[in-house]
């Protein structure tokens, strides 16, 4: 690929720009991100004493640990874990994602071990300052936009990186060392960079499904092409047929745990008498292996059945990045957006290291373009198609523009007084 010089300069310049606003958020995420992937490791032995019991006799039913649930919990529980292990406490769950909150009962004694609300956690607040700086809707608003500008940035970034002449492996691939300190920090950032693009495009693909403007956007398109949950995934889309007596909370695990579905089975409860319960699991590192199968909560009979194929392909699409984003996949899905992140924090370092040792006194050090310099129609059907796809850039971007216009306005007013002034 043939580099234009001055191209190559208006690009410096606006990646310049957007990552002098930008790396504090980018250098916050990249934190906070890192230590979210240790959400397990550090909850996991703090909460310990909640979720483990000691083995001893036959355990009550889950009918009456229901009962005991139901008058003790914060809010009524709409749903249940089933436990894996005989030592693990029978966990009741009531409400959903930030409001969701799990009260552990002692299956042997009827006792409550403990609850967990997730929104007093550390970790529900290092997630909620990695999501929406702590700031609500406003915040989430933030995280969007700094999202969409580190898309320009990983582009403008390899476009500034790519070689004009011919390649070498110094100074593109491997830091230069020999040289001054500021261009080993240039190189750190720009090589970094280049190692981690592709895996950071993908984290942010990941993250975006939970913004505020894209992420409604995402999910009404969804909802246009009928490519997200079928309307019947949602337990209040089905209903039972009242007869007799409603089966126990017994005898539907008893069902469920038949079925041997991997990773976590939930059951939600039903809604009423014509309400129905809800069978499913969750196992990120086996997506295809999801299903939610609906029961009369009567007879006890399956009477709807969804599996991965049954999801449509923005949703298994929007899942699966989700589930990359946090490393879900596995081990190695775990090391290597761990390994993303660091880097992620090492270039933005280095860039502000550069950036310092660049700058001169009294200058903000921005490249300048030549003034011959003129758009081309290429780079304008980008920023449209960027536009779209993320709304708050293209808002920015219209700010950015109608800012430089008064700018050089004033600039050539000024000059205009100056020369009447003679």
């Amino acid at each position: 690929m043939k580099k234009k010089s001055k191209l190559n300069t208006w690009l410096w310049k606006w990646h310049f720009i957007a990552g002098l606003i930008s790396l504090p958020f980018v250098l916050m995420l990249s934190i906070t991100g890192t230590i979210y992937l240790f959400k397990s490791n550090y909850e996991i032995p703090k909460q310990k004493h909640i979720k483990e019991v000691t083995v001893f006799g036959t355990p009550i039913s889950l009918q009456e640990q229901w009962s005991i649930a139901n008058t003790n919990a914060i809010k009524k529980p709409n749903s249940l874990i089933i436990s894996t292990s005989p030592n693990q406490a029978t966990e009741f769950i009531s409400g959903r994602f930030g409001s969701k909150s799990s009260l552990f009962i002692n299956p042997y004694t009827g006792v409550i071990s403990g609850e967990i609300i997730s929104k007093k956690t550390d970790m529900h607040t290092v997630r909620k300052l990695h999501g929406e700086l702590l700031m609500g809707k406003f915040g989430t608003k933030i995280v969007e936009l700094i999202a969409s500008w580190m898309v320009v940035l990983i582009v403008t970034g390899l476009y500034v990186w790519w070689p004009s002449r011919r390649w070498k492996l110094k100074g593109y691939f491997i830091p230069r060392t020999k040289l001054d300190h500021r261009t080993f920090y240039r190189d750190v950032h720009a090589i970094s960079g280049f190692w981690i693009s592709i895996l950071l495009l993908m984290i942010l693909a990941g993250g975006f499904p939970w913004t505020d403007v894209f992420g409604t956007n995402f999910k009404q398109i969804q909802k246009i092409t009928n490519t997200g949950y079928p309307a019947t995934w949602q337990e209040n889309q089905i209903q039972s047929n009242p007869s007799g007596n409603a089966l126990t909370l017994d005898q539907i695990v008893a069902k469920a745990k038949t079925l041997q579905l991997p990773g976590v089975v939930t059951i939600s409860f039903p809604k009423g008498p014509k309400g129905v319960y809800s069978l499913s699991n969750f196992n990120p590192s086996d997506l295809s292996s999801q299903e939610k199968i609906h029961f009369d909560q009567y007879s006890g009979e399956p009477i709807l059945k969804h599996t991965w194929k049954d999801i449509g392909i923005l949703m298994r699409g929007r899942m699966w990045f989700m589930a990359f984003h946090q490393g879900e996949f596995g081990p190695w899905n775990w090391w290597l957006v761990l390994c993303t992140a660091i880097m992620l924090t090492i270039m933005s370092v280095s860039a502000i290291l550069s950036y310092v040792l660049r700058k001169r006194k009294k200058s903000w050090g921005v490249p300048k373009v030549p003034a011959s310099f003129k758009v081309g129609y290429g780079i304008v059907v980008i920023l449209v198609l960027l536009s779209l796809l993320f709304p708050l850039f293209g808002i920015s971007l219209i700010c950015i523009l109608i800012i430089e216009y008064v700018r050089r306005y004033m600039k050539l007013k000024n000059q205009n007084d100056r020369i009447k002034s003679y």
